[in-house]
């Protein structure tokens, strides 16, 4: 039996399992299976591999993206480069890390927007933003990086509420953080909202609900915007590839 899984913390709602469980149904799969392995420190991890025979791929989310690093054996290039992890091939004894968000992401948002994206602010600084600025750096995308903690090279919220250019220059906004997850969907993160109008767009990775607040928000006055599903398939399926390569 060929063994995949998720690890993370915690995984009281996870895409990754109904994915996999109706992928493998679907295509007539019957010598796989897909795992949730929720730990409350990433140090079992190691105990997750060495209890698991057959275990080929693991995918990552919160909040290991980046602290499951120091336990693996390689990188993929492209993965050293954005600093986080939510793939990982075992083979041999050797688990290689790779991040699929990056792909899942930029080719979610060319099918959105095409080639004509504009200067984003990205909200949230964890491991998702990572493989969200490295695409739009690759796409060539001017962004800021939002956070609620003033430090180098981040924009507060409190400064895009001073500084309405902000708001007005970076039309795209990008949420990357857990706010308006299922169950917590009154949350959202805390941008100017009186700021908000037609030409504002908003990606939120957020999947579940399928319409959050912040983009409800966007949409009433009168913006658009997306979630984050068919970045997930197109992660997921980048993950499936990779662990069969």
């Amino acid at each position: 039996m060929r063994k995949f899984g998720l690890i993370g913390f915690p995984l009281g709602h996870s895409f990754s399992k109904k994915y996999f469980d109706a992928k493998f149904e679907t295509a007539g799969i019957k010598d796989c299976r897909f795992d949730l392995y929720e730990i409350p420190e990433v140090e079992e991890f190691e105990k997750i591999v060495g209890q698991n025979p057959g275990l080929e791929g693991l995918s990552v989310t919160i909040p290991y993206k980046q602290t499951v690093i120091s336990f693996l054996d390689r990188l993929d290039p492209a993965c050293e480069k954005i600093g986080a992890v939510n793939c990982i091939r075992v083979k041999d004894g050797i688990k290689t890390g790779y991040n699929t968000d990056y792909i899942g992401f930029k080719q979610s948002l060319l099918h959105w927007l095409g080639h004509q994206i504009p200067p984003a602010l990205v909200l949230g600084t964890g491991g998702a933003s990572k493989a969200v600025k490295q695409a739009l750096t690759d796409l060539d995308v001017d962004f800021l990086s939002v956070s609620r903690n003033p430090a180098s090279g981040l924009v507060t919220y409190d400064a895009l509420a001073e500084d309405p250019s902000l708001m007005e220059n970076y039309p795209l906004i990008i949420n990357t953080t857990p706010l308006g997850t299922y169950p917590k969907t009154n949350e959202m993160a805390d941008i100017p909202v009186s700021q908000l109008h037609s030409g504002h767009r908003v990606y939120d990775l957020v999947y579940n609900p399928a319409v959050t607040l912040l983009m409800q928000t966007c949409i009433d006055r009168g913006g658009k915007a997306k979630n984050g599903q068919d970045m997930l398939e197109l992660q997921a399926e980048a993950a499936w590839k990779i662990w069969n390569s």
